[in-house]
């Protein structure tokens, strides 16, 4: 008999920042032997993977839970802890064959009923439940249930061709709802303590499932108070791998300590406008902000212009999904704007005021180029910094705001990019509606067809747009120093620190 469940917690959609600055940083060297220290974007806040609010959580619990599938260094949907999976013709049904010989970090052995309970638990579909999803786009599961074979069958509401990458929630053992205060999964690493302020320490888990991983006897996350003390310490050599670097302040270290690796991140900077306020309502206005900035000055002062620019809701890294034609729609364009601005009542401009997390530098130095820009068509835009606690509650989740700053991130899936924009989506803080587009999320789970589904992607991206529903500006590139000590680490095209490959180099 595995623990019992004894209280159910309320989902939050997952939503992802990019930081440059960082929250308190302890100067203790880093640990010479087979140990690694990374420097982390925020402070550390859920570790339940059903719960998980910030991408900042996610990166360091990646490596604690798995899931039935999981993202490689590419992108790629590999097996996870299922070895093989189907799919029904209506995409109604999908069928796991459940990996043996898998262990809990507990000591416990994965079976199917572990994955019944968690899957059951993400969808909100437990006794002790109010039917309420854990993981929201889990929540057209409607049964799961262990087959005589020992494999797993999850039956939805109705067909959906979308929903396999969501099954890279963590899996964690029967009845377990303790994972908040001590995380159990089958990850590569075990989770053994964590220090508000200061750290997360993860240890090996000798009895990972996949033969030779880890190669680190020990991984900390460490919460540092800034860039500066972040470099500081990186030079100083008690930090190993610094994630979200700027390109001039990477280029400032010294090439012979430290790798420095970079690749797409998958992220959409956004500068959001809820579309229920005046005067953001009125589509004029919504577009002559965006005829208003200038993009590429924008990344060359937050990013040194290592961003690529976006003019609609998903990033290139997309692929086929996202729609090139749409690239430079908003070019700059002042006396476009200001007659926009003159259509919509508003020839004098009207005041605003951006509410952006005071710890992310790239956000705040976005806002204040941003506000300096808006001046240009008479709009005087005061910029308000909360910390991340305020910014969650009162933004995010209470959309009590006019306009914010923020990255957006997604699982690597096209429909977790834009399925934010139905209007009941509890993801949808800008307070976007369109009844058309609503139309379309809905049919494209229903789409078996990939070059059908990838033109309703196309025709969702073109509202998007065509609304001027935010402003989006960039995918911004994630910058890595690597200690040349470590080799095997990766940068994802997603937010995630991958430590399961990373070993000393071999002298």
């Amino acid at each position: 008999m595995k623990h019992l469940i004894t209280k159910s917690v309320i989902s939050v959609m997952a939503l992802s920042l990019m930081a440059t600055s960082f929250a308190g940083c302890n100067k203790k060297p880093a640990d010479a032997n087979n140990n690694a220290v990374v420097g982390i974007t925020q402070e550390p806040g859920i570790f339940d993977p059903h719960t998980v609010v910030a991408a900042g959580d996610e990166e360091i619990i990646f490596n604690v839970y798995e899931g039935l599938v999981k993202f490689d260094k590419d992108g790629k949907l590999n097996p996870c802890l299922a070895t093989d999976y189907k799919i029904s013709e209506d995409a109604s049904v999908y069928t796991f064959t459940i990996r043996t010989g898998v262990k809990f970090h507990d000591g416990s052995d994965l079976d199917a009923n572990d994955v019944v309970y968690s899957l059951k638990r993400a969808a909100g579909l437990l006794e002790s439940q109010d039917g309420t999803a854990l993981v929201s786009e889990l929540d057209s599961i409607k049964e799961v249930k262990a087959t005589d074979d020992g494999k797993v069958e999850v039956t939805l509401e109705a067909g959906n061709t979308e929903l396999l990458s969501f099954f890279t929630t963590g899996i964690i053992p029967e009845g377990y709802d303790n994972c908040q205060a001590a995380p159990v999964g089958t990850g590569p690493f075990k989770f053994e303590s964590y220090n508000p302020g200061q750290s997360v320490i993860l240890v090996k888990n000798d009895n990972y499932w996949q033969k030779g991983l880890p190669y680190l006897d020990k991984v900390t996350f460490k919460v540092c108070a800034d860039m500066d003390a972040g470099l500081t310490e990186l030079a100083a050599g008690s930090i190993d791998i610094f994630p979200y670097l700027s390109a001039d302040r990477a280029r400032q270290l010294d090439s012979a300590k430290y790798n420095i690796l970079s690749n797409g991140s998958n992220m959409v900077q956004i500068f959001a406008l809820n579309n229920k306020v005046e005067p953001l309502n009125n589509l004029k206005v919504r577009q002559a902000i965006n005829y208003a900035i200038n993009r590429t000055d924008i990344i060359s002062v937050t990013m040194d212009g290592a961003g690529v620019e976006l003019t609609t809701a998903m990033s290139p890294a997309m692929g086929s999904f996202y729609d090139k034609s749409l690239d430079g729609t908003f070019k700059q364009d002042i006396e476009k704007a200001k007659a926009l601005m003159a259509e919509a009542g508003y020839e004098n401009g009207f005041n605003i005021t951006c509410t952006v997390p005071s710890s992310y530098l790239i956000h705040v130095n976005t806002a204040v180029e941003l506000a300096s820009e808006l001046k240009a068509i008479g709009i005087n835009m005061e910029i308000k910094q909360v910390d991340w606690a305020t910014w969650l509650d009162t933004v995010y989740s209470n959309r009590q705001y006019e306009t914010t700053v923020i990255a957006l991130t997604s699982a690597y899936a096209p429909y977790d990019v834009v399925s934010r924009y139905q209007t009941s989506a509890s993801g949808n803080f800008i307070n976007y509606s369109n009844s058309e587009v609503d139309k379309l999320l809905t049919d494209i789970p229903l789409t078996a067809d990939e070059k059908t589904r990838t033109d309703l992607y196309h025709k969702v991206l073109k509202h998007l747009t065509d609304d001027a529903c935010s402003v989006y500006i960039q995918d911004p590139t994630t910058i890595t120093a690597v200690s040349t000590r470590l080799e095997g680490y990766y940068v994802y095209p997603m937010y995630v620190q991958d430590m399961s490959q990373v070993k000393l180099v071999q002298k």
